[in-house]
């Protein structure tokens, strides 16, 4: 049975409305993972290396949004969208921590790490209700304290200590 781009949409928005009805108190995120023909899947993945002259440029970000006025999928505060903050977020989409809508390609806990350390950087007080509110999360500061018994977290620390030089 095949289906166009419309259908397919409407599924998956009928399928994210039973999810959300069965499970309200979900304090996670659903996930939902669809692989064309052909395609690869990778589960997880700490390091990505692309080598040689295949590897694509990293974009550049977009203008940021009038403070309210949507930018693709999100809105950006404009305690997020002031210039300083822009120059973390060009330097976290180059790392490929962040897509061109400033919504995270990392685990939670790392989301949560990197939001931590771009407001300390900017002095944002209010800091998980500024990030969940732009990547529509909840419970940010669980995900940090959960992040803090992680190995890789030094990793990912000195990794930002570095992109945000």
């Amino acid at each position: 049975m095949e289906f166009n781009d419309d259908e397919i949409v409407a599924l998956l928005n009928r399928l994210l409305e039973k999810l959300h009805q069965a499970d309200s108190n979900n304090q996670g995120s659903t996930v939902i993972n669809i692989y064309g023909k052909g395609s690869l899947h990778v589960d997880h993945v700490d390091t990505q290396n692309f080598y040689g002259d295949a590897c694509p440029k990293p974009q550049t970000l977009p203008d940021p949004p009038c403070v309210g006025r949507e930018k693709g999928a999100s809105i950006l505060p404009e305690a997020l969208a002031v210039e300083q903050a822009m120059a973390l977020w060009r330097k976290a989409q180059a790392a490929g921590w962040i897509d061109d809508n400033y919504q995270p390609l990392l685990s939670r806990t790392q989301a949560a790490l990197l939001a931590d350390a771009m407001a300390e950087r900017l002095g944002i007080k209010e800091k998980w209700k500024v990030f969940e509110g732009l990547w529509n999360r909840k419970n940010m500061y669980h995900d940090y304290y959960q992040a803090l018994d992680q190995r890789k977290t030094l990793f990912f620390r000195d990794e930002i200590k570095k992109i945000f030089v």
